[in-house]
This record gives structure tokens, sequence and C-alpha cells, in this order.
């Protein structure tokens, strides 16, 4: 074990996930499986929705993007995670150790940025569907998504240039999987009441402001869906909203477990909050272009049709 006795350490280690290290070996193979379809689904995503023109529309657009912020997230942890479960590389340089950080922390801001946009984008089609086309143009489109984005950079830039101010004198052992901001802090000698100040800060805003504003849109949403006559189109609007209630809540309920329990709980065990800090970051990349697969109708038969037009063409053969 390493330390330094000044402000700027030149490599951090890693633990992976402490109390499990005998483990590791046999952990990284369902990791790697998850990342594996975590690529394989949302690259499946952004390719069919580029292919097809029928699916150029707001909806699609936004699915892209998250489908893209997924593979960032996942891509910014999982190799290294594979790597010191697999080959104990647990030494990551101290501005590789920051950028990591700012990745994760800053484009699950955005992410959150683009699940409000797609209640929105739900909300206007449901409840305002004569003029869809019209609110939801292209360049507004655009404008959301790189509002979102300049949001979760905007709040992310100064809690990266806090850590990285911080004199780091005492042990240089992360015990965590990756750069987690906290994780991170703890190690540092100097105050960290600014940082601490303000990841709260920032993140309850992102998350709550968020939060209050899809919770709201679906208010709405179950408020006009409820006033329709038909049975079917009440079913056809419930299983439109239901694929994106299902990835707002698997991306939102084991983000805050990990944020809160990181900072106040101390009765849970160390690991339990590391492998769900850890699944965080792959378990919504992978289920959300599964998810969305099933529950849209076009996605599915634009994946399914190739299988199913080699299938009848080996029948006429």
């Amino acid at each position: 074990m390493l330390h330094y006795n000044h402000s700027n350490p030149s490599n951090f280690i890693l633990m992976g996930i402490p109390g499990l290290e005998a483990a590791h070996f046999w952990i990284a193979f369902p990791f790697c499986s998850l990342y594996i379809i975590a690529l394989l689904g949302n690259f499946t995503i952004l390719c069919v929705v580029k292919r097809e023109p029928n699916l150029h529309l707001p909806m699609y657009y936004f699915l892209c993007m998250l489908a893209m912020l997924d593979l960032v997230l996942c891509t910014s942890t999982v190799p290294k995670i594979l790597g010191i479960f697999w080959f104990h590389s647990h030494t990551i340089g101290f501005h590789t150790c920051i950028i990591q950080m700012f990745f994760i922390h800053g484009f699950s801001a955005v992410e959150s940025g683009v699940l409000l946009a797609m209640a929105f984008d739900r909300y206007v089609a449901i409840c305002t569907p004569l003029h869809y086309t019209t609110i939801l143009t292209s360049s507004v489109v655009a404008k959301m998504g790189w509002t979102a984005l300049m949001r979760g950079i905007g709040f992310m830039t100064p809690l990266t240039c806090l850590v990285s101010s911080l004199p780091y004198c005492s042990s240089n052992v992360i015990a965590h999987s990756y750069c987690e901001h906290m994780a991170v802090v703890k190690l540092a000698c100097g105050d960290t009441t600014p940082n601490n100040i303000y990841g709260i800060t920032a993140a309850t805003f992102v998350v709550g402001s968020d939060s209050i504003f899809i919770a709201v849109s679906y208010g709405l949403i179950l408020r006009a869906v409820m006033g329709l006559s038909s049975k079917e189109a009440r079913r056809k609007s419930f299983g439109t909203c239901g694929s994106h209630i299902c990835v707002i809540l698997i991306f939102y309920t084991p983000g805050l477990f990990s944020f809160y329990t990181q900072r106040w709980g101390h009765n849970v065990p160390t690991h339990i909050h590391i492998l769900m800090a850890d699944l965080y970051l792959l378990v919504p990349p992978m289920l959300n272009p599964i998810i969305y697969g099933m529950k849209t109708r076009q996605i599915r038969e634009q994946v399914l049709r190739p299988f199913f037009h080699k299938t009848l063409q080996a029948g006429f053969s």
C-alpha cells in the first residue's frame, strides 16, 4: 500500500469490491456478460433508428440520446472494473481518476435530463397529440438535448475542480471499484466541507427537480388517459408510457441508494454498497434497450425483421 505526503498523488489504487476480493475473478463474468449485452443493445438501437426513416421522430431521437449516454456511462467504468477483477490492474492515474469521475457523475446528470425530456415528449404526445409535431420540432429536440448536456457538465465542472484542488496526504487506496466522488474525497486531508455541501446540493437539485417534473408530467398523462373513452386507447397509452416509467425507476432507484448510503448508510455492508454502485452504471444501460425493444413495436419489428425474412426465404426455397 502506497502513501503520499504531498497534495498531488500520481496514482490511486482501486480496491474493487472490499470484502469480496476472493470472488473478483468469478464476479467479473456476469459483469462482462452484462456489458456485452449493453453494448449490443444500445448500438442496435442507434443503428435501427438511423437506418429507418419512419423512426426519425422526437421519441426515438431521445431514445438515441439515452443509448449514447448509457454507452458512455458503462464504458467509462466497466473495462477498468474488469481489469481489476481479472488482471489485478488496481492502479489508476490521478488525472484519469478525475476524468472518470467527471464522466460518471456529469453524464448521469445528463441522463436524468434526457429522461425528463422523454417524459415531456410523452406528455405532449398523449395530452396534446394534434400539436405534437409543431411543439417538438427537430430544433426543439436538439435544444433540449444540448440543455441537458450543458446542465450536466455545468454542475459537474465545479465539483471536479474542487476534488482536483484537495490535498491528498493520506492513503491513496480508494475503497471502491471506480472513482466515485465521495470515495475519493474521503482520502483528502484538507477541509472537504465545500465538496460535501456542493455534491449533495447539486445531486439533490438535479434529481429532485427532474423527479418532480417527471412526476407532474405523468400525473397529467394519467389524468388525460383516464379521461379517454376507449379502453384500447387507454391500453395503448399505458403501454407507451410503461417502458419509460420502468427505465426511470431502474435509473433512479439504485443511483439514489448508492449516493445516500455513501454518505449516511454506515450500517450498510461495504460490499453491498459497492455492488449496487457498480450495477447502477451497468444494469440500466443493459436493460434500457431491452425494455424499449420489447415495449416499442416499431423497434421490435425492425430488429426482428431480418430473422423473419430469413425464415420466410428458407420456407419458400
